[in-house]
């Protein structure tokens, strides 16, 4: 069911809808050049169909339905829409033959039936995924924080110039972006909920890269649901940023050193979802015919709406929403496009 929408005080949009549609292209535009000149990655096209089965489609959690349906012309199996190419993007670099320290990025549009609707969650997801080879001594928390960095530099970039050509849409993020762990965040603050930490945390220092996501912490419970099969739960982690219209914090990537044979095997076990390692991807792995990657998803939407000042994701992508939301954004001035 989806969620009331919050609405800030007095809200007005910055930018009429006009302004809107032409400030969200400058902003895609300059924003993907700034992503691939500062990870050196190149474009590649990406697929919206995967064929299930193949344990490519990315599982999120583990218990969001997969939207798939029958083909007329593949009689074999169903064909899947894309929950996200977390597992494809490793798969494409070995393919077209990327070496250590390059890597490619996608716009990747997928559908997530099971999405409750609010100001941040739509059903249409869009993202920039990227990902880019490394070796297997670089499987750190130094070359985490650094690609981390890079990324957040090219949000900066962004950030000031929307402000160079929209002068309402006026700079907030710090200089730098803080990292903590989940565990730290549990020990500092044990009776808040996951959700409270991170607003916690994000309103103190306005950017902050949450790490280690998935695994179990001290109290045995998990800070955050993750897939056990692409990012390593220690080598992991969100860039988290503090939206002034919302009085919360916004979630706009999610990104991870990935799981080589060991920590596979180990996560997979941990989860009880070891059925996953005879599927094909996952044997790539075991097997060691992947690279050994770090990657992760940047939301498009999610980016536009915290530059650009919006209080809904609705204001900056065409989407499909409940009557009872098609209402109440358009009596709190509102527009969903």
């Amino acid at each position: 069911m989806s969620q009331i929408v919050s609405i800030p005080k007095g809200y007005q949009s910055k930018l009429n809808l006009m302004h809107t549609e032409i400030a969200i292209k400058e902003l895609k535009d300059f924003f993907e050049d700034k992503l691939a000149e500062n990870l050196n990655l190149i474009k590649v096209s990406a697929p919206l169909l995967l064929l299930e089965g193949t344990g490519i489609n990315d599982n999120l959690n583990g218990v969001e339905r997969i939207v798939n349906f029958d083909a007329l012309d593949i009689d074999e199996k169903k064909v899947e829409i894309v929950q996200s190419l977390a597992k494809w993007k490793r798969s494409a670099l070995a393919r077209y033959g990327f070496t250590i320290g390059e890597g490619l990025y996608t716009n990747m549009n997928a559908i997530r039936r099971d999405e409750t609707l609010d100001n941040l969650h739509s059903m249409f997801v869009d993202q920039w995924d990227w990902e880019k080879v490394i070796s297997k001594g670089n499987r750190t928390i130094e070359t985490l924080k650094d690609e981390v960095q890079k990324i957040y530099l090219a949000i900066k970039q962004t950030e000031q110039y929307m402000f160079e050509f929209h002068p309402l849409l006026e700079p907030t993020l710090p200089e730098n972006i803080h990292f903590v762990t989940t565990q730290e965040l549990e020990q500092t603050h044990p009776h808040f909920t996951p959700k409270q930490r991170e607003d916690y945390v994000c309103k103190e220092y306005g950017a902050v890269f949450l790490m280690e996501i998935g695994g179990t912490m001290e109290s045995g419970e998990i800070h955050d649901g993750r897939s056990p099969d692409y990012d390593d739960w220690s080598l992991n982690g969100d860039i988290i940023v503090w939206s002034p219209i919302l009085e919360r914090s916004i979630e706009l990537s999610s990104m991870g050193i990935r799981v080589d044979r060991d920590t596979l095997i180990k996560q997979l076990k941990l989860s009880n979802h070891e059925e996953r390692l005879s599927l094909n991807y996952h044997q790539s792995i075991i097997n060691n015919e992947l690279p050994f990657t770090i990657g992760g998803g940047i939301g498009q939407s999610r980016l536009c709406m915290f530059l650009l000042k919006k209080a809904h994701i609705g204001e900056v992508q065409a989407s499909v929403w409940n009557e009872k939301m098609y209402e109440h954004c358009k009596e709190n001035n509102i527009t969903l496009l």
